[in-house]
């Protein structure tokens, strides 16, 4: 099992926040606040396959993030 860590954004924040609330089902003001207290798990107890696809798809959108 892996949590998918949001370490940082960078300078695309509204397109990482918009991804997070894609991934998490939260509203935009949760997804913003989530983003915004980075580090911080998007997802929890995940298996590999999902926690790699998280992570590419917030790669994607500028985030950088970290599998534990």
């Amino acid at each position: 099992e892996f949590d998918v860590m949001l370490t940082g954004f960078g300078d695309k924040k509204l397109n990482v926040v918009k991804v997070v609330k894609a991934l998490t089902g939260a509203t935009l003001m949760e997804a913003k606040k989530l983003v915004e207290s980075a580090p911080v798990a998007i997802k929890e107890k995940v298996s590999k396959e999902e926690a790699e696809k998280v992570k590419g798809e917030l790669e994607e959108a500028g985030a950088t993030v970290e599998l534990k």
